[in-house]
This record gives C-alpha cells, sequence and structure tokens, in this order.
C-alpha cells in the first residue's frame, strides 16, 4: 500500500494577516529600547497606550483608536512612575482603566479621560509592595479590581484594589516571572539552541504531550492563545512574523496552519479583545505590531476567508465580554464563576448593495420613563429574547459607563485642584 499524506480539515487553515493601510496606523511614536521582555503595548476597543522613550522617568502614551495617523511629539503622556514603565494593561471591564509598573518597584492604577489634555503625572493609585523592579501585570479575568504583580524579587502580589492593599503573595519562585496564565504552554530553547514549544497536560506535568522544535533564532517567542479558535499564534521577539496552530484535545495536539510574514522586526505585539474586532470581514484576532525602527505601530487583521455576507457563527462563539462575574469579597472568600459571555453578533454591520427599500409604515409610540412600550413587546422567540438580552446587556454597560465615567471625572478635578493649592504661584 501506497503512503498518502493525512490532511486535517480545519476552517481555520486559510487564515491569513491583511496589514492596514499607512493611514490607518500610528506614526512618529518614539517607542522605549528598553530591553525587557515584554509587549510595551495595551490594546481595548477604545484606545492604544504604547510605552515610549523618555527621560528623567518612565512614560507611556494612549492615543484613541480612531486617532491615527503620526502622533505630534508634544502629545501628552501619562509619566507618573520615576523608572522605565516595564509593563502596561487595560483593566478587562471598564475601558479606561490602565494598570502600569515599573522600575521603580511601584504599580500604578490610572484612570484616564477620552483625551489627554496635558501629561498626566499622579496616578489614581500607588501600590507599593515589590523591593525589586516590578515586570509584569495582569488583571483577574472574571473578577473586577483585582490585580495581579510579579517583580524581580521572584513575588507575585495580589491586590484588590477596593482597598488599594496586596491580599496575598506568592513567593515560591526562585527566578524571574516571565507570564502568569492559566494555558499550560511553554516556551523555550531545547538543548541544542532551538527555540521549542510544548503543550502539557495540567494533571501530569512529568512530560509535555508533545514538543515543537520552531527554528534557531534567538529572539523571546511570546505566545498567544485564542480560546474561542483554539488558535495559537508565536511571534518571536525581532522577528517579522507570526506562526499560527490550531490546538486539539487529540493527538497530534498541535497542527500548524500557516505564517504570516513581513520584513520588519517586531519589538513587541498589543491584542485588540474580542469585542472589539470587525466581524462583518471575517477577523478573528488583531495585532498591533510595535516597529521601533520605523517609530510605528502597525495593525495585522487575521482574517477567516468567506464568501457569505451573513454573520459567521461558525468562527464567533459565545465570548468572555465586558462585565465581570465577581467581586474581589467574593474571589477572595473562595467563590469561583465561568465569565460572563457574550454574543459578537450585536457588532455585525452587513455590508448590503441592495438599494431597494419597501415602504416602511409610520411608527407610533408610547413612551414610559424612556422606554418605548410599543416597540418593547414580550419576545415570542428564544432569538428575539436573546436579542433583548444583549440590548439590555449593552444599556446596562452604557450606564455604567457614565456612572464611572462621572467618578473618574471627580477623581481628575480633585487630582486638578491638589495640584492648583500646591502650585508655586500658590505659595
Amino acid at each position: 500500500m501506497s503512503w498518502r499524506p493525512q490532511y486535517r480539515s480545519s476552517k481555520f487553515r486559510n487564515v491569513y494577516g491583511k496589514v492596514a493601510s499607512r493611514e490607518h496606523c500610528f506614526d512618529g511614536i518614539p517607542i522605549t529600547k528598553n530591553v525587557h521582555d515584554n509587549h510595551f503595548c495595551a490594546v481595548n476597543a477604545r484606545f492604544l497606550a504604547i510605552v515610549t522613550e523618555s527621560a528623567g522617568g518612565g512614560s507611556f502614551l494612549v492615543i484613541p483608536l480612531e486617532q491615527t495617523g503620526r502622533i505630534e511629539p508634544n502629545y501628552p503622556k501619562v509619566c507618573g512612575h520615576q523608572g522605565n514603565v516595564l509593563d502596561i494593561k487595560w483593566n478587562p471591564f471598564i475601558e479606561n482603566i490602565i494598570a502600569s509598573c515599573s522600575e521603580d518597584t511601584s504599580v500604578s492604577w490610572d484612570a484616564l479621560g477620552w483625551h489627554l489634555q496635558e501629561n498626566m503625572t499622579e496616578a489614581v493609585l500607588e501600590l507599593y509592595g515589590h523591593s525589586r523592579p516590578v515586570g509584569l501585570v495582569e488583571w483577574h479575568p472574571t473578577t473586577n479590581n483585582i490585580l495581579f504583580s510579579a517583580g524581580y524579587d521572584y513575588k507575585v502580589l495580589i491586590w484588590n484594589l477596593d482597598i488599594g492593599e496586596p491580599v496575598k503573595m506568592i513567593d515560591c519562585h526562585t527566578d524571574v516571572i516571565l507570564c502568569i496564565t492559566k494555558r499550560l504552554l511553554t516556551t523555550g530553547v531545547s538543548r541544542w539552541n532551538t527555540r521549542q514549544i510544548a503543550l502539557w497536560d495540567q494533571e501530569d506535568l512529568s512530560m509535555p504531550l508533545i514538543e515543537e522544535e520552531i527554528d534557531g533564532l534567538s529572539g523571546l517567542l511570546f505566545p498567544f492563545y485564542d480560546a474561542d479558535t483554539h488558535m495559537l499564534y508565536l511571534a518571536g521577539k525581532g522577528d517579522g512574523n507570526i506562526r499560527y496552530y490550531e490546538i486539539g484535545s487529540e493527538k497530534p495536539y498541535l497542527s500548524y496552519l500557516m505564517e504570516f510574514r513581513s520584513p520588519a522586526p517586531q519589538k513587541g505585539l498589543g491584542v485588540m479583545p474580542k469585542h472589539g474586532l470587525d466581524v462583518s470581514a471575517c477577523e478573528v484576532f488583531r495585532f498591533y505590531k510595535l516597529i521601533t525602527l520605523k517609530g510605528l505601530i502597525e495593525p495585522i487583521s487575521m482574517i477567516v476567508p468567506r464568501r457569505s455576507e451573513t454573520y459567521q457563527e461558525d468562527i464567533y462563539p459565545m465570548t468572555p465580554g465586558t462585565e465581570p462575574a465577581l467581586t474581589p469579597d467574593e474571589w477572595l472568600s473562595g467563590v469561583n464563576r465561568d465569565p460572563i459571555l457574550m454574543s459578537l453578533k450585536e457588532g455585525y454591520k452587513k455590508t448590503s448593495k441592495i438599494v431597494f427599500k419597501a415602504p416602511v409604515r409610520e411608527k407610533k409610540s408610547v413612551v414610559v420613563n424612556g422606554i418605548d412600550l410599543l416597540e418593547n413587546v414580550p419576545p415570542r422567540t428564544e432569538n428575539e429574547l436573546l436579542r433583548m438580552f444583549f440590548r439590555q446587556q449593552d444599556e446596562i454597560r452604557r450606564l455604567k459607563d457614565e456612572l464611572s465615567q462621572k467618578d473618574i471625572r471627580i477623581r481628575q478635578l480633585q487630582l486638578e485642584l491638589k495640584n492648583l493649592r500646591n502650585s508655586p504661584k500658590n505659595n
């Protein structure tokens, strides 16, 4: 019997990377030259944050995503740290809250307005608990106001931001902590000095399920895992390419799909949350690539090629949303809940070419307390119930955002008042 190659069917086999046009990139940014192994970039559905090169302390830029193009040299910065900024992360539940950490051993919690008018020199909350530089911060994925920080003192501190204090310390490590993640996938170097990745069974860590040799380059491999598509993206620091794989529950566990290639080396990569993707273009992942030599941030969209103009439910399952499942007190007392899921269908915008529209009858409305009683009739089907549920979720989120914005504005005014009182002109 002759041997035949075995091809594995996958809906993501033909995923390709699409680089944004130059006018949709962010140009003129003095990206940090720090050699710390991190991304120096954080993205959410509203903002892009980048650690910048600066003298006399650490700073980072916060740019609204629609403000593409060239960034002016005097663009306002967040510059409250006394040492270089080593990591920044957006709060997954409140879009204008960002955490940062620095060589000055501090962790900061900042609340930002839509546009910074001047340099922000004071943080809303400064956290001190590490004895050496802090290289990594991470937000809890399901609990509000729980923050993790890892330092060069080999310790992980768990902070409850409701009280502004550490509530637990993990000090079992004997070397620098490079990542906090729940996925048992590791990157490293083999005994032959080749880069490799390994996938592990959390119930048996004696041997990996699979080891994969990558190449003989020296840059650190950054792994990015998409739990919705079960795709793993590998991007090497200083490389120009991004490899991607599909992870399965059975052998061979790890299947190579394709590779995105670019001649420009990457300093780091930011990743857009799922609710910020363009689902009408079948975009399943989006990177923001830091190109230091050009001072450029380049969006790269990973797209599943589809001809249909309808919403592709098979590539967009329910995904963790922007609502926390737990309060800090609940999580610290031992309660555990799965994330609150959301559908991306509400963000789908169909690009229809139909120009004819049937005549629409004039709609009457009866509005009580801001609710149209005639429009909000009881749902008759499961799909109508889901649509109503998502509309209510969006309205609740909008109202919470308004409340948080008002609280943030109050804090900002208090800081401005404090700055005015302490300014030399008033002394």
